[in-house]
């Protein structure tokens, strides 16, 4: 399945990226800062989803395995699910600063 591939990619690039931040402190890290992770984040989210919609297409015209759709589309699924969970979150976060007092 690629699943498993999917999340042991995620976790061997944080595991990387804690690696990097440990060995350079008070550096950047040699991709780049946390606009640079957003952004490759954000960027593999798109693919992510644009594979499970072309994969989709595919198995419409007939060109494609059923396993393999459903495993991009699911995977698709998981990482829009991902991206609500995380807006969700940065919308609660400016919400309670908004709510501070001054």
């Amino acid at each position: 399945m690629a699943l498993p591939a999917i999340a042991a990619a995620a976790y061997q690039s944080v595991a990387n990226l804690g690696a990097t931040a440990a060995s350079a402190p008070g550096a950047q890290a040699a991709g780049g800062g946390f606009s640079d992770f957003l952004s490759g984040a954000i960027k593999d989210s798109i693919s992510s989803i644009q594979g499970g919609e072309k994969a989709a297409m595919a198995q419409a015209s007939g060109q494609a395995n059923i396993v393999d759709v459903v495993n991009s589309v699911n995977a698709a699924e998981i990482t829009l699910d991902t991206v609500v969970a995380v807006r969700d979150k940065v919308v609660a976060a400016y919400q309670s600063i908004m709510n501070m007092p001054i």
